[in-house]
């Protein structure tokens, strides 16, 4: 079972270190589409935290499109389903409006069986052709704040799937889909409630990726000895603000975090001269070990850096290539 730490003397809000840690369980696919999330009472023994608190933090949750309440159930991880209002409106599927949910389930399952688009074809034409379509067209997005997030996102998706990829802010979005409506939105869950509400009226789909879980740097962060500096680099100042939160739940006050953007070389001089240990993404790899270069006749012991694999989850890159027929 998925422990959740709470560090009380942290300057974070204990419901914010929550939020956090859900947040990136849910992301990362630890807590899957379906998964039902512990009980308030479970996690206020886990925790520490008052009931009230903990639900709180799951409506926060919930208004993000993250998790939904079944009533007299619990709450659960949500599953994200591609928008089908644009087909609605044939004489077809009003006629048999449940239809094409039942068609898009089917389908689902079969390619997290294996299945690809083109065995796949001849019993679903519609769906395929419109998927088929759309995948000409692939649309990353992250909003401007945490456009590193998209940058990340861009790149591997480039590189594993061989296909040209637009990395688009989400605050314009909406602009672009005016001028081109089809293709299809690939994003992390993080922005996805906010990608769809924009896509929705638009011939296109929304699809989420599951992030890279972390587990080795989890590992590195725990084994780090006491008093120890830790660094974090990266594109993605959400990612690197989750890490932060992780990192300070795991280990308190017995470690020291610092925290740069790849950009910034002020703070990123700072942690080459004051980090033990150094993880970065692997777009920041070369920027740090450039930085401690530089430095080298000032550091004593250089720093031991640790780039992170990836930021998409391998499952994640499999079935995206089945669900824009590259396979």
């Amino acid at each position: 079972m998925l422990q959740f730490h709470i560090q009380p003397d942290s300057e974070i809000p204990a419901s914010t270190q929550l939020f956090n840690q859900l947040r990136f369980a849910i992301a990362s696919r630890q807590f899957p589409p379906g998964h039902k999330l512990p009980s308030t009472r479970a996690l206020a023994m886990q925790t520490g935290l008052h009931r009230n608190t903990i639900g709180k933090v799951y409506r926060q949750l919930e208004d993000l499109g993250l998790v939904e309440a079944q009533a007299g159930s619990g709450i659960y991880v949500r599953s994200q389903t591609p928008d089908s209002s644009r087909k609605l409106s044939s004489p077809i599927f009003q006629k048999y409006p449940e239809a094409y949910k039942i068609v898009q389930r089917s389908l689902d399952e079969l390619l997290q069986q294996g299945c690809s688009l083109n065995q796949a074809r001849e019993f679903f034409l519609t769906e395929i052709d419109w998927r088929l379509r759309c995948s000409a067209r692939v649309l990353v997005t992250a909003p401007i704040q945490d456009i590193g997030a998209g940058q990340l996102m861009a790149q591997e998706l480039e590189q594993a799937l061989g296909i040209p990829v637009q990395l688009v802010p989400l605050e314009e979005l909406a602009g672009v889909l005016e001028k081109a409506p089809s293709g299809t939105i690939v994003t992390s869950r993080y922005f996805i409630a906010q990608a769809e509400a924009i896509a929705a009226p638009k011939s296109v789909r929304v699809l989420p990726i599951d992030i890279y879980d972390y587990g080795k740097e989890i590992e590195v962060v725990k084994s780090l000895p006491q008093n120890s500096c830790l660094g974090l680099v990266g594109l993605s100042a959400g990612i690197l603000r989750v890490a932060e939160v992780i990192s300070h739940s795991l280990r308190g006050e017995e470690i020291l975090v610092m925290a740069a953007q790849r950009e910034d070389d002020y703070k990123v001089n700072a942690i080459v001269r004051t980090a033990n240990t150094i993880v970065c993404d692997p777009p920041s790899v070369e920027k740090v070990k450039t930085a401690i270069a530089m430095a080298r006749e000032e550091l004593i012991r250089p720093p031991r850096v640790i780039p992170s694999e990836n930021y998409i989850h391998a499952d994640s890159i499999d079935l995206l290539k089945r669900e824009l027929g590259l396979d």
